[in-house]
């Protein structure tokens, strides 16, 4: 099947207020987030036309921005709404949003305060990991490359710059076969992979790395609510890489990967068990409730 390039499609793109031509949503070569990534952007999805936890993202994408020194001159409702208006002119139901704001080429340089700062939406088809049925347990490599000590970088922020090692890692493990790698903390403890949560089962009860050195996930936490909710204790702590062999289950989570199980990270093999099974359908429940029987 051919890739089809994301610079060469039909469409709609919500662009600084206004739709655009997708193939018109274009940015000047010497914008200051391509030189200095000061950019910032959310991974959406959206199922039966409402995008899943939409006020919670567009918060996240303020504070993000907020963060990184600029400010996003559109409203929460405000983003919300174009987030809304954009899937219905894509004429989407079930989409992947990408709401992405960045300084704007009009200042170049390292300092640049002053330069303007856009806004745009994006919605496209990705099949739900869902949509057939239980998802493929994935493998795992151990990355390189470690999420970043909170004091050296702004790691609250999803933040274009932070998955820079993020794609190098990624790009690595699948050289070797795999299909994402699991990124260690700067102390050498587990933190998450490179665009998802990470989650462990041991005798019942599920475990999970203190969100600190890297983002808590909108979908991270509605699993966790969702996991409490059925009766499932979670636990959030330091869990070092030589405590894998002691968890029996693993799952990924995340708007992109949703619920993912996890077959192996490294020589550590994983059987996704009920636990895995629970959660998934529990999430698939609350971003696509089932119609009521008649």
């Amino acid at each position: 099947m051919t890739h089809q390039p994301f610079h060469d499609r039909d469409g709609w793109i919500w662009f600084d207020g206004r739709m655009v031509p997708w193939r018109d949503a274009q940015v000047h070569v010497l914008t200051h987030a391509l030189h200095y990534a000061s950019a910032v952007f959310e991974g959406e999805r959206a199922y039966g036309g409402q995008v899943f936890r939409s006020t919670e993202h567009s918060r996240r994408l303020k504070e993000s921005a907020r963060i990184l020194d600029f400010e996003i001159p559109w409203s929460v409702e405000q983003i919300d709404a174009a987030k809304a208006e954009t899937l219905a002119r894509s004429g989407l139901s079930d989409a992947y949003l990408r709401p992405l704001s960045w300084r704007g080429s009009d200042r170049l340089g390292v300092g640049a305060p002053n330069a303007t700062v856009h806004l745009a939406i994006a919605a496209w088809e990705w099949p739900s990991y869902f949509a057939a049925g239980e998802p493929r347990a994935v493998r795992l490599d151990m990355a390189e490359y470690r999420r970043p000590d909170p004091m050296t970088a702004p790691a609250q922020a999803k933040a274009s710059g932070l998955y820079q090692i993020c794609t190098l890692s990624r790009h690595r493990a699948e050289r070797r076969g795999f299909d994402d790698a699991l990124m260690l903390d700067w102390l050498g403890r587990v933190a998450e992979c490179t665009a998802a949560n990470v989650f462990f089962v041991r005798d019942g009860a599920l475990h999970t790395p203190i969100a600190d050195c890297f983002l808590s996930g909108i979908t991270r936490a509605a699993v966790i609510d969702l996991a409490r909710g059925l009766g499932i204790e979670v636990i959030e702590r330091r869990i070092l890489p030589d405590e894998l062999p002691t968890f029996t289950e693993c799952f990924l989570t995340g708007s992109a990967a949703e619920v993912t199980p996890v077959g192996a990270i490294g020589e550590v093999a994983f059987t996704p068990g009920r636990i895995t099974a629970r959660v998934i359908a529990a999430y698939a429940d609350a971003v696509r409730p089932r119609k009521a029987a008649a």
